[in-house]
This record gives structure tokens, C-alpha cells and sequence, in this order.
């Protein structure tokens, strides 16, 4: 006779939940290395793009969008994957065939021709559209798995902490990557290095979310829901849209010519990559300072206002690129690390409030959609801010430092202006925008002298009482 299996006791299931929240911390500062690099705009893909390479502005556009390109396909395939296995099945397999692609594009560099920019770029677009694609694909599953086991009363408290430890993880890698291709010249063999050693942690990855002893029902909780219940859901959700269009003024603003301030670092200000590194060094370790002061924050008042926070304060600064110069150029330091402490609260809470807007019953169509809406804007963003810096410069060929000041205005003028839509957002049990700003006044007036704000917000932060 067949055993019947023992319903799991709570301890049993407590003990499960600590051991997935391990697992799952591990996996992701393993991780950071392969997700860093796969990011539209980051200094390895820069420095192989301009300094190796010597594309053209067009071609890093177009190859900026890629990324963008392929969330919005995944569209087509997600609803169906999570039909097929459930989210923690489907996650393993699709970031393994990511693996794979990143096994296929650090070979290629090999041959490549450095004075052939138009084959080099259609190579290396193929590869980098097979990884972006197999990683929006595990990306979507990552969450809609996310959703599945993690309590939402601990949402914001665990992705705080692990959020600060993937930071961390971030920083060790830039400053191991800056350090390499600066003491190589960005010689090939030393981006090949660096992508072999990213793919054998991307392997203990694979590995411990395979493990991970995490609710694996059969089907997904949207899989038994025919397709067109799951469509006139997802058009109740009302706040979701306004979550897509906000996201979609964002996504335009940080991606028209997000991948070129890198390349205005290189050519106009004379930074070196080692140089670079350290900015996403001080970058990292603001966020990572930062990180679980603002997961408290989000648990306490809500994800719409400390986004709005911290959004106001991190693009106001901003403008500070419209005025930077090779004379002045030491201020650089200091905008990465306030950039790394303001933009940290955002990306958290863009995270987390997507996973309590999401409808449980068509959740994998909703990520889904709101990953395809707002990566076609983001794709054609790159695509428009590269041929326009182009044409720029050609068009104002002595005044290149002109040029890309004027170009980077657009930025945190939009992203202030999307504000106004975020705030129009309904989120359950959150707190207005102006409270927030009030509970933080005066601690931060007192430490933002001393440049300590979030750190002390830290120190000072109390739980609410039950």
C-alpha cells in the first residue's frame, strides 16, 4: 500500500521558509555578477562596446535595446510556460538556456574583427538577444515564484536585506571588473575571463533555486483560469495601468541616453574604467547601506510614497550632469554615492509594489504585460537618444560637452514630471507622500549636513508599535 504523505507541520513549514530565505540570499549574491552584466547599461558592456570594439553611438543604442526588445516578446511565451511547470521549474530551465547564451557569446569574442563594427555588431546583437531573451523569460518567472512563497508581510523586510547583500555582491564584482580591464587595456581575454567566472556562479545558482524547498504545486495559481477570465482581470486593475504608464515615462527618461553617459565618461571627462568602477563601487555601497532602512520604510508606509521619495531626491541631483566638465569633474564621486543611497528606496519599492498590485489570478499575464508595455518604450528610447547624439555631434562638431549637457536634461526632467502620475496610484494600507517627508524632516535636515541622512534614518527608525 502506498503511504500517505504527512500534512507539514508548522514547524516543519517555518524551518522550509528559513532555509528558502537562505537559499534564496545565496543565490542571489551569486548571481550578481551575470545579472550586472546582462543589464542594457553597465561598464563591462560599455567597455567591450566603445573601448574594445569602438562601435558606433547608433549601434550601442540599438544593442541598448535589445534587453528592452526581448521583455516585451517574453509575452508571448510566459503565459504558456507557466502552464507547462510550475514557476521554481521554469525559472532553473530558462536561466540555464541563459547560461548557455552567455557560454556562446564569450566565445565568439575570439574572432571577432575589430575594424568590421557591422559584423561585430550583428554577432554580437545575435547573442545578446538569445541571453536577454531566455533571462526576461526567468525573469518573469523568478517573480510570479517570488509571489508564490514569500509572505507579504515579509516582503519588504527580507528583499530589503537580501537587496543590501546583492549590493554588496555588485560592488566586489565592479571593483574586481574595473580592476581587470584596466590593468589589461580591455584586452579580450580579460572580458573572457571575467564572463567565465560569472558563469560558474550562475551554476551554484541554477543548482540552489533548483533545491530550494519552496511550494511547488502543479500548476501555477493562473495556469487552470482560461485566457480570456485572465484578460477581463487584469482590466479591473486599474492601478496596475497607472503603475505601467508611470513605468513607461521612466523607462523612456533612464533609457534615451542612459547608455551614453558611461561613454560621455569615457570620451569627454577621461575617466578610465577603473575610475568607472569605482563610481558603481560608491553607487553599490550607498544602495547597500541604504537598502534595508528603505525596506522598513516601505513596510511602514507604503511603496508609492517612498518611491516618490526617492525619486525626487535622486534625479534632483541629476542635473548636475548638465554642468559637469573635465574641470569639475571630482564631483562625479560624490553624485554615484547620493545616487546609490536615493535610487535604492526606488528600485525596491518598483519591485515591491508590483507584487502587491499583480492580480493572483492572471498574475504571469500582468507581469507579463507590464514587462511588454514598458519595454517597447524602452527599446525605441536608446534606438532615438543614439541616432539624436549622433546627429548632434556631427551636426555641432566642436562642442561635443554642449552636446551631451543639453542631452542630459531630459532625464530628470521627465522623471520628475512622472511623479505627478505615480502619486495617483491606490496602494492598500500606505501612507500619503507628505507623511512620509514629515516623519523624516528634522532627522534629515540634522545628518544630511554631514552627508549621513539615510544611514542615521537607519538608526534612528523604530518599529511601529502592535
Amino acid at each position: 500500500m502506498n503511504a500517505i504523505p504527512l500534512p507539514i507541520t508548522r514547524a516543519r513549514h517555518t524551518a522550509n521558509l528559513r532555509r528558502s530565505f537562505l537559499l534564496c540570499t545565496i543565490d542571489g549574491v551569486a548571481a550578481m555578477p551575470i545579472v550586472q552584466m546582462a543589464l542594457p547599461v553597465n561598464v563591462f558592456l560599455v567597455a567591450l562596446f566603445a573601448k574594445a570594439y569602438a562601435l558606433p553611438k547608433p549601434t550601442i543604442g540599438i544593442l541598448t535595446a535589445i534587453p528592452f526588445i526581448c521583455n516585451s516578446l517574453q509575452i508571448a511565451v510566459s503565459p504558456f510556460l507557466v502552464r507547462w511547470r510550475p514557476p521554481q521549474v521554469v525559472t532553473v530551465v530558462t536561466a540555464a538556456l541563459c547560461t548557455m547564451s552567455w557560454v556562446a557569446f564569450g566565445a565568439v569574442l575570439w574572432w571577432l574583427p575589430r575594424d568590421q563594427p557591422v559584423v561585430t555588431g550583428w554577432w554580437l546583437g545575435g547573442c545578446f538577444f538569445a541571453i536577454s531573451f531566455f533571462g526576461a523569460l526567468a525573469g518573469v518567472s523568478w517573480n510570479a515564484w517570488m509571489q508564490e512563497w514569500v509572505p507579504a508581510r515579509l516582503r519588504g523586510k527580507f528583499f530589503g536585506r537580501r537587496n543590501g547583500l546583492t549590493q554588496l555582491s555588485m560592488l566586489i564584482f565592479l571593483l574586481v571588473t574595473g580592476w581587470a580591464l584596466a590593468r589589461w587595456d580591455y584586452a579580450l581575454g580579460a572580458f573572457q575571463l571575467i564572463i567565465a567566472g560569472a558563469i560558474m556562479l550562475r551554476v551554484l545558482c541554477l543548482y540552489l533555486q533548483w533545491i530550494a524547498p519552496t511550494p511547488r504545486p502543479s500548476h501555477g495559481d493562473d495556469a487552470a483560469t482560461p485566457l480570456a477570465d485572465q484578460l477581463r482581470v487584469l482590466r479591473r486593475a486599474r492601478s496596475l495601468f497607472v503603475f505601467i504608464a508611470f513605468g513607461s515615462i521612466w523607462f523612456f527618461a533612464t533609457n534615451a541616453f542612459g547608455p551614453f553617459y558611461y561613454v560621455f565618461l569615457f570620451e569627454q571627462l577621461r575617466f578610465s574604467a577603473f575610475d568607472i568602477g569605482i563610481f558603481s563601487m560608491l553607487s553599490a555601497l550607498g544602495g547597500a547601506l541604504s537598502m534595508h532602512a528603505w525596506g522598513r520604510l516601505i513596510d511602514r508606509y507604503g511603496n508609492k510614497a517612498v518611491m516618490a521619495f526617492s525619486l525626487l531626491l535622486w534625479q534632483v541631483q541629476n542635473y548636475v550632469w548638465c554642468f559637469l566638465t573635465p574641470e569639475n569633474r571630482a564631483l562625479s564621486y560624490g553624485m554615484w554615492l547620493w545616487a546609490g543611497v536615493t535610487s535604492a528606496g526606488f528600485v525596491l519599492g518598483q519591485f515591491t509594489v508590483l507584487l502587491k498590485l499583480i492580480p493572483p489570478e492572471a498574475k504571469n499575464l500582468a507581469i507579463g504585460c507590464n514587462l511588454a508595455i514598458t519595454s517597447v518604450v524602452a527599446a525605441v528610447a536608446p534606438i532615438l537618444g543614439g541616432f539624436a547624439l549622433s546627429w548632434a555631434l556631427a551636426r555641432w562638431p566642436g562642442q561635443a560637452l554642449t552636446v551631451y549637457h543639453v542631452c542630459f536634461l531630459v532625464q530628470p526632467t521627465l522623471c520628475l514630471l512622472g511623479i505627478g502620475v505615480l502619486l495617483r496610484l491606490a496602494e492598500p494600507q500606505a501612507s500619503n507622500f507628505t507623511s512620509l517627508v514629515g516623519v523624516m524632516r528634522n532627522v534629515r535636515t540634522l545628518s544630511g549636513i554631514f552627508g549621513l541622512g539615510f544611514l542615521t534614518d537607519y538608526v534612528f527608525y523604530r518599529d511601529p508599535k502592535p
